[in-house]
């Protein structure tokens, strides 16, 4: 690929860089505080997905061949908007994604999915403010870094018990996999808790915690990447991943929902 590339075209809500062979990342620019949209998903990060993953197998496949296996690495960081130190993402456009009845099993699912088993090491590099959605999103990369707080306020939360709405079964799912002690379950879900970064750390829901600003944590996400994205050259990294997470992915594929045919209507539309 060409070093940058911003989706969707038109109308960028990201931007899509391959910095060296073995690292790519999708920095996050969806207005100022870079919700989660249809829009931004649908056309932005699963696309972007597709292409970092097709251009690693690529290179995958060549060093397996060729026995160059440094050449398989391979890496994804997740960053929030780079220039205002400020949001890695607010969460969902909760307005306008609850008029969607098909908003989580159609959109918001499988991109859960799809980076819950994604082939490469995926870090998120947490620059800002992360709430809900964003959470989630961060809670299927396979690492968390980021800032400290020390010098602008940063918070963790899933604060829908604040506003009033219902987890979906992905949601549980994923925090039940990811942190296993039923007390966080309850601070982080039911009393909604409002996590600085070391609290976070200390809680086991981040890996590391950076003083500094956007460019200090990206470089100790790219020093996890360079550190791991060897452990993706033969293939199986997604793949185990695919197994430790299999009953999270039943639970998110299962449609627990009674379809009528407006719902099924507003999937047909959005597809076709």
């Amino acid at each position: 690929m060409v070093n940058t590339l911003s989706l969707p075209a038109g109308n960028p809500l990201l931007t899509l860089t391959n910095p060296k062979p073995s690292l790519w990342i999708i920095e996050l620019h969806n207005g100022f505080d870079n919700r989660l949209t249809a829009e931004l998903i649908l056309k932005g990060i699963m696309p972007a997905l597709d292409i970092v993953e097709r251009e690693w197998r690529e290179r995958q496949r060549a060093a397996l061949k060729s026995k160059v296996l440094e050449e398989g690495k391979g890496a994804l960081i997740i960053v929030g908007k780079r220039d205002q130190d400020k949001f890695f993402s607010n969460g969902l456009d909760f307005a306008n994604s609850s008029k969607d009845p098909n908003f989580f099993q159609l959109t918001f699912d499988p991109m859960l999915s799809r980076l819950l088993t994604f082939p490469i090491p995926t870090i998120a590099a947490i620059n800002g403010h992360c709430y809900a959605g964003g959470f989630m999103l961060s809670l299927v990369c396979d690492y968390r870094v980021m800032t400290d707080g020390s010098s602008r306020n940063a918070w963790l939360c899933m604060n829908e018990v604040h506003f009033g709405a219902p987890w979906p079964h992905s949601f549980t799912a994923i925090l039940k996999a990811k942190i296993g002690d039923h007390r966080l379950h309850r601070k982080i879900a039911i009393e909604g808790h409002r996590y600085t970064a070391p609290e976070a750390l200390e809680d086991g829901i981040l890996d590391y915690i950076v003083k500094g600003k956007t460019a200090d944590i990206l470089a100790k996400a790219e020093e996890i990447a360079d550190k791991f994205g060897g452990n993706a050259v033969m293939g199986v990294w997604g793949l185990i991943k695919a197994n430790l997470y299999r009953e999270v992915l039943d639970i998110m594929r299962k449609d627990f929902r009674v379809v009528n045919p407006i719902m099924d209507d507003a999937a047909a539309k959005s597809r076709l």
